[in-house]
């Protein structure tokens, strides 16, 4: 069957930055934060010090995956500019989001260089606590999605690109980054935007009626989609086929239905907890969806909101100088 991964990542060089400090790495795929935190971020033959483009193509093309969405992240920090290089090198393989602090003083002129310049169609906002925006900015003066005017003067000028994708991890339920009612909010006041919730709201399968209350506040609204993402990790341990993930999964299409929600795997952190073989296969293994709803989960819901064609069209369409000037491909 058909696979777009949803959610992953490649890293030219490792520069995450979150509450813990910045990201050192250290060589074999191990980093370890400002703040003594040593993490394994990539898996041994994928990089040393980085996660390429052609490593993420090798985990596609030996599980039959066409292609993918390359998001931001802190874990990585931003790798907007060798996304954009990956997207116009593969542009039949992958399309991309780019990342901005929102509080950045150039926030604006950097959301018009990805935009109309580089072509991006996608923006991706890491807010949470735990390893976003909130871990370092928003402890003492947190910030709503919602009512942030900075984050309304990016959205605002976006309104100028109907379809563009709005996507926002907001972290676990318990921290103060965690805002499902604020996408319901967004989704009625920008309906001509889409917006992706990574990692199913940060599912718990001992928690069920929270994120059934969760799912419901988007319900009435179709440009509101999520990601089923490093669920595995959030609810762990969980083994495959992952049965608490699954229990999750069963809530969210009852709530959302098939036709809202993405298959990705957030490699290549996640593929160092799970093979990739077993992120992409396991809701193969389970009777939570029809074929025509798998289909859907696993490929044509990505197609239809990151590879829309006007998406494709503006990356292959853009014109960077940089890129011609050093002869970058």
């Amino acid at each position: 069957m058909k696979k777009i991964d949803g959610h992953a990542h490649i890293v030219d060089t490792i520069a995450g930055f979150n509450g813990k400090g910045r990201l050192n790495a250290l060589g074999n795929g191990y980093a370890i934060w400002d703040d003594g935190d040593l993490i394994k971020l990539i898996e041994d033959g994928y990089g040393d010090k980085d996660f390429s483009a052609e490593a993420l193509l090798r985990y596609m093309d030996a599980n039959d995956v066409e292609k993918a969405v390359i998001l931001q992240g802190h874990l990585n920090g931003y790798q907007n500019y060798y996304t954009y290089l990956a997207m116009k090198r593969y542009p039949d393989r992958f399309t991309g989001a780019f990342s901005v602090d929102p509080y950045a003083e150039n926030a604006m002129a950097i959301v018009r260089r990805h935009v109309e310049e580089l072509g991006f169609r996608a923006i991706k906002f890491e807010i949470s606590q735990g390893g976003g925006i909130h871990g370092y900015r928003g402890q003492k003066t947190p910030f709503r999605l919602d009512t942030d005017p900075h984050v309304s003067l990016i959205l605002s000028y976006l309104l100028d690109y109907p379809g563009f994708v709005v996507t926002v991890d907001y972290g676990n339920f318990d921290q103060i980054s965690h805002q499902p009612d604020a996408i319901a909010n967004l989704a009625r006041l920008y309906p001509s935007l889409d917006f992706v919730v990574c990692h199913l709201s940060f599912p718990h399968a001992d928690t069920p009626h929270r994120l059934r209350a969760e799912l419901s506040m988007w319900q009435e609204y179709p440009n509101i989609y999520t990601d089923l993402s490093a669920i595995q990790d959030i609810d762990s341990p969980d083994s495959f086929p992952f049965p608490k993930s699954e229990a999750n999964v069963r809530i969210a299409k009852e709530v959302l239905g098939a036709k809202r929600l993405i298959w990705g795997t957030d490699s290549p952190w996640s593929a160092t907890f799970n093979s990739y073989e077993d992120l992409a296969t396991w809701l193969e293994k389970l009777d939570v969806f029809s074929p025509e709803e798998l289909a859907d989960v696993l490929y044509n819901n990505a197609e239809r909101v990151y590879f829309k064609e006007s998406a494709v069209t503006a990356n292959r369409q853009a014109q960077d100088p940089v890129t011609e000037h050093l002869n970058l491909q």
